[in-house]
């Protein structure tokens, strides 16, 4: 039996495909290195989808959404059509009104019954005050 040594492999990069030398020759620069190191591994939906929810905060908008349905029904028609919740921000709802005679109406007579009824359907952690401005 004859000797063979026995084969190292190169320890520089690995060699191109004809397809990548083609490409490097008609680029004029071998962007090969750079286009491996850049691939990202595909990662499957459900381990990307909750942090893209999270980022869009879709469980505050659809809380947002549930105070505006409710918001609707739950109170008297003429408030209704004068004023709207416009954010919900930790435990503040923020209220536009359209003119500052009704902010005026709201604010003195209507705001803790407004604040009583939110209360009760969402519970005091979610609507802790109501914040009333002119918009």
């Amino acid at each position: 039996m004859a000797y063979q040594p026995r084969r190292i492999p190169p320890l520089g990069p690995p060699k191109s495909s004809r397809r990548q030398r083609v490409l490097a020759a008609w680029r004029g620069v071998d962007l090969a290195p750079a286009e491996t190191a850049r691939t990202d591994r595909a990662k499957s939906a459900g381990t990307v989808l909750p942090a893209v929810l999270k980022e869009l905060r879709i469980d505050n908008r659809r809380g947002e959404a549930e105070v505006v349905k409710v918001w609707n029904d739950l109170l008297d028609p003429n408030i209704v059509a004068h004023a709207q919740p416009a954010n919900l921000h930790k435990g503040t709802l923020f209220v536009t009104v359209d003119s500052s005679v009704w902010l005026a109406e709201i604010v003195r007579y209507r705001r803790k019954e407004i604040l009583d009824r939110l209360q009760h359907s969402f519970g005091k952690e979610l609507i802790q005050r109501i914040s009333f401005r002119v918009g």
